[in-house]
């Protein structure tokens, strides 16, 4: 749960703030895939989000959900399958659509482990177009993205890579599946995909991973539930790192960074931007969040009972406090 945005909204400094999303693979699961409902929605009315999937009757059933519940921000699914270049590719539709793939399913891996062929186990084939990000943003004056979220089954490299230029104005933060073992055919894994992020800048916060047992053992770890072969990887900007992207330095990029950690669920690594905000900027009211860090510190009883001017960043801030 954020620990700074709702004072942030309340204090009125959320009102300028406009972030935009893209959410590739957008594929509704969970209440975890609606980001308009849940923490992103602090950002709403100037909130916007571009959800693509290759699945056209996925994008018509979203469209209709949001138009049958009516809500307060900017949200499109477009029937487009990203990839790093614009042609025709084969997608490879699996027993559960959710697992497909413009990567063939390695099933003799798959065969090896609990459930995982009656999910990921190749339906059939189908040829589709794919197109880049880049052009998407291009075609529809999109200038900057704040976050974006990839879910591609294996070709999540290649989303990134047909992102190039997007990538360079200033993309945020990234959440994206990665996998640890090949299980599509040729896929790029976890090493590809760090790499390429590193080199965009990117700094990796989290991994949030799963594993599966063998198909063949009676027998499970307490301690290790099977192999690790998939996962979410949450990567931020650092702006305060010399060798950042120019762009993300700019104080406006600064605070959106905070603001992305703080509903990925960073609020450290929030606060230690604001922090800096405000003893860098804070002479401009729009970057002094000398208040929103007391206020939103005193949120923590423990805090508050070891006194909150114990706090080495509450001693840094305090001259900003009645500016």
């Amino acid at each position: 749960m954020p620990v700074f945005l709702q004072t942030l909204k309340e204090q009125g400094l959320l009102n300028q703030v406009q972030i935009t999303i893209c959410n590739v693979g957008s594929r509704k699961l969970s209440s975890a895939d609606d980001y308009g409902a849940g923490d992103w929605n602090v950002f709403a009315p100037n909130l916007t989000i571009y959800g693509f999937d290759a699945d056209a009757d996925a994008c018509e059933a979203a469209e209709a959900e949001l138009e049958s519940k009516g809500i307060n921000w900017t949200e499109k699914h477009i029937p487009l399958a990203l990839g790093k270049c614009i042609g025709a590719v084969t997608l490879y539709v699996t027993k559960h659509p959710m697992c497909s793939s413009l990567y063939e399913p390695n099933e003799p891996l798959l065969s090896r482990f609990v459930n995982l062929p009656e999910l990921a186990g190749l339906d059939f084939t189908i040829e589709i177009e794919t197109t880049t990000l880049d052009a998407f943003c291009q075609a529809e004056g999109i200038e900057t993205i704040d976050f974006l979220q990839i879910d591609v089954q294996g070709a999540d490299l290649d989303v990134l890579q047909g992102a190039s230029e997007i990538l360079t104005r200033g993309v945020l933060g990234v959440q994206i599946e990665v996998e640890f073992s090949p299980l599509y055919l040729n896929q790029p894994l976890f090493a590809d995909v760090d790499t390429h992020l590193r080199k965009n800048g990117f700094t990796l916060f989290n991994l949030a991973t799963t594993y599966r047992p063998r198909a063949r053992s009676p027998i499970v770890s307490k301690n290790r539930s099977g192999q690790i072969l998939w996962g979410d990887a949450f990567y931020l900007q650092d702006p305060i790192d010399k060798n950042v992207n120019p762009v993300v330095k700019e104080p406006g990029k600064i605070f959106k960074v905070a603001c992305v950690a703080d509903v990925l669920g960073f609020p450290d690594y929030a606060l230690e931007l604001l922090e800096y905000l405000t003893v860098n900027y804070g002479d401009n009211p729009q970057y002094n969040f000398a208040k929103t860090i007391m206020k939103s510190l005193s949120q923590f009883p423990k805090l508050v009972e070891q006194g909150l001017d114990s706090l080495a960043v509450v001693n840094n801030i305090r001259p900003y406090v009645n500016k």
